[in-house]
């Protein structure tokens, strides 16, 4: 990697389909297959302050689909972390290196991410090593997830598994303290949806702080972020993190 930059600032990317990035991703009409247009916004445009730790647990010049190799059964296409970490670096330029590490998969349910599974698994260990290889600091969780889990039983199930969940990764990381930025989902796969956006509103954990995603706009389907919303709530999420944990650049 050129110049060997290591992150300072370390940020999780985990949760389903829309922290991984279906902006951009359609369905091509003479294969049938999803396919992403290519299209990188502005806001999602790659630098060498902005890593991502790839797959083999090395540092790269992060660039979209930042999910490509992680979530890789599916399309990907533009999320928000790359407009999330091009506004921290916009609006405090002395922030240091940034170094996302990846680990959404599309349609996982909360349960997928319960201490022990292979998801909560890849992502204490994709965290540890990312913290190891660069000797940075963790600085928050993002976390983007809900949409698999608005049927009955799990949107009843939802809260309690979702603290336990944020409360599991603290310890494990030993971090007590971790902020966690939560995108509040406005879309869903079932009737339920209003119960999960009531347990993550209602989530009573130390600096957990919640950005909503309602007023979105969506690809057909009704469940994606297209590009324009996906680079809204990175911005949104940058904007509440320097706000609430790094106020030295307000």
């Amino acid at each position: 990697m050129p110049g060997e930059l290591k992150p300072k600032n370390i940020f999780l990317l985990a949760g389903q389909s829309n922290m991984a990035g279906r902006g951009g991703v359609y369905n091509d009409t003479k294969t049938n297959l999803l396919k992403w247009d290519g299209k990188v916004p502005p806001q999602c445009t790659p630098t060498p302050n902005i890593l991502a730790l790839s797959l083999n647990k090395t540092w790269e010049i992060a660039r979209e689909p930042l999910h490509k190799e992680i979530d890789n059964l599916k399309t990907c296409g533009v999320g928000p972390g790359m407009p999330f970490s091009n506004q921290i670096l916009a609006k405090c330029p002395n922030f240091g290196v940034i170094g996302l590490v990846p680990c959404a998969i599309g349609g996982t349910k909360i349960e997928r991410w319960q201490k022990g599974t292979n998801l909560y698994n890849q992502l204490v260990d994709r965290a540890r090593a990312a913290r190891q290889s660069s000797g940075g600091n963790i600085r928050a969780l993002l976390w983007y997830q809900g949409e698999s889990d608005c049927d009955e039983r799990d949107s009843r199930l939802y809260k309690g598994r979702l603290e336990k969940f944020f409360n599991n990764v603290r310890q494990d990381l030993d971090s007590p303290e971790l902020p966690i930025l939560m995108i509040v989902v406005s879309t869903g796969e079932g009737k339920f949806l209003r119960s999960v956006r009531d347990a993550q509103l209602n989530i009573n954990l130390k600096n957990v702080v919640r950005v909503d995603s309602m007023g979105s706009t969506y690809l057909p389907g009704h469940l994606h972020l297209d590009t324009k919303s996906a680079v809204r709530i990175g911005q949104k999420l940058a904007d509440n993190f320097l706000h609430n944990f790094y106020t030295i650049c307000n």
